[in-house]
């Protein structure tokens, strides 16, 4: 296994000065995938005039978000102001998602600034035209905490509709062991295997078989703090669209919702505001096309301008 690590490069300045030669995009421009499904940005998501640029008269069926709430532990906002940041976001991605759509919004909960900025998202969501459906915790199989608290592994989904968007149930891999909760069907009772449209169990709320990404799985991309699996959003794009949709995400970040879309078979339009993220998330579907490969593991998308052996 390769080990070329790069540091998390929203602190590493040094590193970033060195990268940016080699990104492609600079503020203001745009991506196009030659195959014609995808577009990059780099962009800023909460201007109108920059999403409706990368958007065009395309439509998406389903947003995905993951916005920046580590500001807020760094203190470089204010909570008050990292969420009116957030709904001129939401009120741009609505105009531009179809009648029938859906929107899943990453948040974090910190818990020692009374769980911001979670609370404070869900009161701002009100105030919007979607509709809530569901509060997803993803569990981290690894957390951080002192021994005079609970360990803290939770990562924090929301899930809106505006519409009928579809919705697919999903299952997981987690066999069904536990028979019981009977019920009568056509003058039968029947118990919950017999019922049930899969060996496994369904996708619910609460997801403890989505593995955390960590340096020795493939999907692994070095110096991006905020990866999330490939898993998670491979299901919320088979459960809220259907082939050949537009999905969008407006916080690129390591590229794993244009990879899922790849994957899919749905086009993903997608920005992100520095041109670092925006060129990791390039290479990394053009990395995937090349060798099929899902990330660099413990290698890195820049090992060849670094110097190093490319995975």
């Amino acid at each position: 296994m390769l080990k070329h690590p790069l540091p998390r490069l929203d602190r590493d300045e040094e590193m970033r000065r060195h990268l940016l030669p080699f990104c492609r995009l600079q503020p203001g421009e745009i991506w196009r995938d030659p195959l014609g499904l995808h577009r990059v940005g780099c962009l800023d998501a909460s201007s109108p005039k920059d999403v409706l640029s990368l958007c065009g008269n395309r439509r998406g069926v389903l947003a995905i978000h993951d916005p920046p709430y580590n500001f807020i532990g760094f203190q470089s906002q204010q909570v008050e102001e990292f969420v009116q940041w957030c709904r001129r976001v939401v009120d741009v991605t609505e105009e531009l998602l179809r009648d029938d759509s859906s929107l899943y919004l990453w948040s974090g909960a910190d818990q020692k600034q009374g769980f911001a900025p979670l609370p404070e998202l869900m009161l701002m969501m009100r105030e919007t035209g979607f509709q809530s459906r569901s509060l997803i915790t993803m569990r981290n199989q690894r957390g951080y905490g002192t021994q005079r608290n609970w360990m803290s592994v939770r990562q924090e989904l929301l899930y809106y509709i505006k519409g009928s968007p579809p919705f697919h149930p999903q299952y997981t891999d987690i066999p069904k062991k536990v028979k019981g909760y009977y019920k009568e069907v056509s003058g039968q009772l029947t118990e919950n295997t017999d019922r049930g449209r899969s060996d496994t169990l369904r996708a619910g709320n609460v997801w403890i078989d989505v593995q955390q990404v960590f340096y020795r799985m493939e999907e692994n991309v070095n110096g991006c703090y905020a990866q999330k699996p490939l898993q998670a959003i491979s299901r919320i794009i088979a459960a809220s669209s259907e082939p050949g949709d537009d999905v969008l995400d407006f916080f690129a970040h390591a590229g794993t919702t244009l990879l899922a879309a790849e994957m899919a078979g749905r086009r993903c339009l997608t920005m992100d505001i520095d041109p670092v993220y925006c060129e990791i998330t390039i290479r990394r579907l053009e990395h995937y096309r090349r060798t099929g490969r899902t990330g660099w593991q413990n290698s890195n998308p820049f090992a060849r301008e670094l110097g190093q052996s490319e995975a």
